[in-house]
């Protein structure tokens, strides 16, 4: 060996969520992970949402591809699955960042291809159900959070306007003004606590939704709950948008706005594995805060629900396969 060789043995292999194969190659994957470090920048007090990707695929190192006796089968492998890295964002520049996260799902969505999403904040969901909406026009959304992130608009002035169009809490005022959506037949599930504002359930509402309060939650129940989502998506293709401050911040501290009251892991992961049966195209997990979490635990806890999400991937594909 030269000294400008190097002895490739010695080197370790970029950090892929789970292990799984850094590629992007879609030919045979059923299945593709992207992370999306962009944040609006806008929070008062809670910022570093972008770096969300980085400790999420960290926090995956605790995560295992066989879970027994729901999916006793290597998750990895029954889709092929493929980690294709993170958008080349432009922190800063909204505009840009979304065109290239549009771009770069629906590059993922065009193969036939599931794309597992991590953000970043709120607001990169509004590009990706633009990409979606391309192959699905009758996307529906099933949205978990403690927050509907469809605020009126005078939460975000035109542009032009010091404050910038787009925002975390206007993304699904966006999404059905834009009619990306089917908001008729989409969800917010777990908004609690308090707001900025007064109005922001019945806005929603008037936007088409459907909403599920986290009164309401605890008030149905998990299985009650699961039953007035299963009856209204079903037979939708369904987006899933998974806010990591739907749960409770004593599981989930580092997340982009905290707020008591919100799911134990437990109930977290019991909503997760009672959606199964509806037809998921696409998954979105974001707003980890990674600066304000405690000993890695909220990054553990958003890896073990993307991986919940390719487990729902991998029962989607077998429904329609057949055993």
């Amino acid at each position: 060996m030269t000294g400008t060789d190097m002895d490739t043995s010695l080197l370790a292999g970029v950090q892929t969520f789970m292990g799984m194969p850094f590629s992007r190659d879609l030919s045979k994957a059923k299945a593709a992970v992207l992370g999306i470090p962009f944040d609006c920048g806008l929070h008062a007090v809670r910022l570093g949402a972008r770096t969300g990707p980085a400790a999420l695929r960290t926090g995956s190192t605790l995560v295992r591809p066989y879970q027994p006796p729901l999916y006793d089968f290597n998750v990895i492998d029954e889709l092929g699955a493929v980690d294709c890295g993170n958008v080349d964002v432009v922190l800063g520049d909204t505009a840009e960042s979304f065109r290239r996260i549009e771009e770069a799902v629906w590059g993922i969505v065009e193969s036939d291809t599931i794309p597992v999403t991590f953000g970043g904040d709120g607001a990169v969901t509004l590009p990706q159900l633009r990409a979606l909406k391309r192959k699905y026009p009758d996307l529906a959304v099933l949205h978990f959070d403690a927050h509907t992130d469809t605020y009126q608009d005078s939460l975000a002035p035109a542009p032009g306007a010091n404050m910038p169009e787009y925002d975390p809490s206007t993304t699904f005022s966006r999404a059905a003004d834009e009619g990306v959506i089917d908001a008729a037949a989409s969800m917010h599930v777990g908004p609690r606590g308090t707001v900025s504002q007064g109005g922001v359930f019945d806005f929603t509402r008037s936007k088409g939704y459907g909403l599920i309060s986290g009164e309401d939650m605890a008030a149905l129940g998990i299985a009650g709950t699961l039953e007035r989502i299963h009856e209204r998506m079903a037979g939708r293709p369904v987006y899933l948008c998974w806010d990591m401050d739907v749960f409770d911040p004593s599981c989930a501290p580092g997340v982009f706005t905290p707020t008591w009251g919100g799911l134990t892991a437990r109930e977290g992961l019991d909503y997760l594995h009672g959606l199964r049966g509806l037809d998921f195209v696409a998954f979105d997990v974001n707003t980890l805060s990674p600066l304000h979490d405690v000993g890695g635990m909220s990054a553990f806890l958003a890896a073990t629900v993307a991986a919940e999400c390719l487990f729902l991937a991998a029962d989607r594909l077998r429904r329609a396969t057949g055993p």
